[in-house]
């Protein structure tokens, strides 16, 4: 009889006892489990799960928090002994897969409070650097606004006040001669003495605009020097001061932090009193029209290059000119026979020659040949002194039109400059054949178009020579550049040179655009009559003979 109701005792726990979802069911025994499974509905009950996210403002009281343990099961629900069977099987991965959920919610949560608080803090320390720049600025604005002007230290009124031999020993000191000198005019003598021996001196240059705003008076010529003065921003933009003006003014010493004397009092600009500039005129508003006013070239007996130019090429004020030569044909002669004919003939035009990448011999022999300004940049000197030099130069004529001045310019030569430009300039990526970069040529070109007559007075004539049958590629490349830009060409044959006839000038290739409005009603006719001969000779050398008898 015990053992039927053990048998069937056992067979309804068996029935009861519910199946494991996953993996084979663990060895334990049935009191063990069950004391596990009431164990933790005891702590599940005790201790709610915990959500994840962020806690809520109000938390729920702990009755209302408390899981619905004490429900009634519903029918068909399993036994409280099966629910706790199979949570003692459920628990342990439970808990595991809850505390990583936790372990990376909250390694998630400090990486991003540790990404927010880096950028606080650089953006804190960006704002402070920020906030100590501008107070470094704004100080060192306030101590250069707040100091003290630069003056003389001797002053007249103290010199006045001096007795005659007094005055006669500072005299002394300074070197001035003051035999026969009254009091008055001894003090006048002593005061610029000592303003001088301090540093104030008179000074006169051309200004050089940098492209921070401020610039330089080159007072020894183009290019940058140890005696060049230090123009301010302030100065120029208050002053409508230009690059390429010629400044009279007054120099202060530098202070012991300055490197340069800075210009402390303009007396003029260009001839021009600072008090009667007023408004100028811009270069680039000017009306170009043809040239109809001539140079003539002819002047003695012995000129026959200039003779030659007259009646094959004329040359009007505003000419946009090329000198078109091969080596050793003779262009720099011809360049310095027309400086000597501009010189006699025409003595009211501004002459000036650049040498661009000429050789030193080359400067000297021209500087003793022609009365004007020569302008050199050699060939041992790097290729920004070129651009330096052919920048300032423009530019300075360009003042010059601007005040209603004829103005001639000479260039040797611009194949060299637009050499020296692809070099300085940086590489854009587009190569032309001959290794010329294509935004190399466009300075150059700005430099040659700068020529020009202009309505209402004032010129610009700029005559360059350009270098052709080089052997090079690239000298080939700029001269077709430059081909249909001129108004005027002269063509030199080195076939004329290598027989020493010269001046080796092509008499049928040379030639002048509009040259109607140059020549005069009489001579026209007569100079057509002696090209139309020319041309109707069989070679360039017949031509030449026959113009030259």
């Amino acid at each position: 009889m015990s053992e039927d109701v053990l048998e069937q005792s056992s067979e309804a726990v068996t029935e009861e006892k519910p199946k494991a979802k996953r993996g084979r069911p663990r060895k334990t025994d049935a009191e063990k489990a069950a004391a596990d499974a009431a164990k933790a509905s005891e702590e599940a009950s005790e201790a709610p799960k915990r959500k994840r996210g962020r806690p809520r403002k109000n938390p729920l009281p702990e009755e209302a928090a408390a899981p619905a343990a004490e429900a009634k099961p519903e029918a068909g629900a399993p036994s409280a002994e099966a629910s706790g069977d199979h949570e003692a099987f459920a628990k342990p991965s439970g808990e595991r897969s809850f505390d990583r959920g936790e372990r990376n919610s909250n390694a998630n949560n400090s990486n991003a409070n540790n990404r927010r608080n880096n950028q606080k803090n650089n953006q804190k320390n960006q704002g402070k650097q920020n906030n100590n720049n501008h107070r470094r600025q704004r100080r060192q604005h306030g101590n250069n606004y707040h100091r003290e002007p630069v003056v003389p230290q001797t002053t007249r009124e103290d010199l006045e006040k001096l007795k005659v031999a007094e005055l006669r020993e500072k005299a002394d000191e300074l070197g001035v001669d003051h035999k026969g000198l009254k009091k008055a005019e001894l003090v006048d003598a002593v005061l610029d003495a000592s303003v001088k021996a301090e540093g104030f001196v008179e000074t006169a240059g051309v200004l050089d605009i940098l492209s921070d705003g401020y610039g330089f008076l080159r007072t020894g010529g183009y290019l940058p020097g140890e005696n060049d003065v230090y123009v301010g921003l302030s100065m120029i933009r208050r002053n409508g001061l230009r690059k390429g003006d010629y400044i009279k003014g007054t120099v202060r010493p530098a202070r012991p932090n300055e490197k340069y004397a800075a210009l402390q009092e303009i007396e003029s600009v260009n001839g021009t009193p600072i008090a009667e500039l007023g408004k100028r005129v811009k270069f680039s508003d000017l009306t170009p029209v043809f040239p109809d006013e001539r140079l003539v070239m002819e002047h003695g007996k012995n000129t026959l290059t200039a003779r030659v130019i007259d009646l094959c090429s004329p040359i009007g004020k505003g000419q946009r000119g090329l000198i078109v030569s091969p080596p050793k044909a003779g262009k720099t002669t011809i360049l310095k026979d027309i400086a000597a004919s501009i010189t006699a003939n025409n003595p009211e035009v501004h002459l000036m020659c650049l040498l661009v990448d000429e050789r030193p011999e080359e400067v000297t022999d021209m500087q003793r040949s022609i009365r004007g300004e020569v302008i050199a940049s050699t060939f041992d000197m790097p290729s920004e002194n070129h651009i330096a030099v052919s920048e300032m130069v423009i530019e300075r004529a360009k003042r010059m039109v601007e005040e209603g001045k004829d103005v001639v310019i000479l260039l040797d030569s611009l194949t060299r400059l637009a050499r020296a430009y692809n070099l300085a300039q940086p590489a854009s990526g587009r190569i032309l054949s001959g290794g010329v970069d294509s935004t190399a040529l466009y300075p150059p070109k700005k430099f040659l178009g700068a020529a020009r007559n202009i309505e209402g007075g004032g010129s610009l004539t700029i005559l360059a020579s350009a270098l052709v049958d080089t052997g090079s590629k690239m000298d080939e490349v700029i001269f077709e550049e430059f081909k249909g830009t001129g108004n005027m060409e002269v063509k030199l044959d080195r076939a004329l040179a290598d027989r020493r006839i010269f001046p080796a000038i092509d008499p049928v290739a040379s030639g002048t655009r509009r040259e109607d409005l140059l020549l005069d009603q009489q001579e026209a006719p007569l100079i057509w009559a002696v090209r139309r001969v020319l041309a109707s000779r069989n070679s360039t050398e017949n031509a030449m003979n026959s113009l030259l008898k």
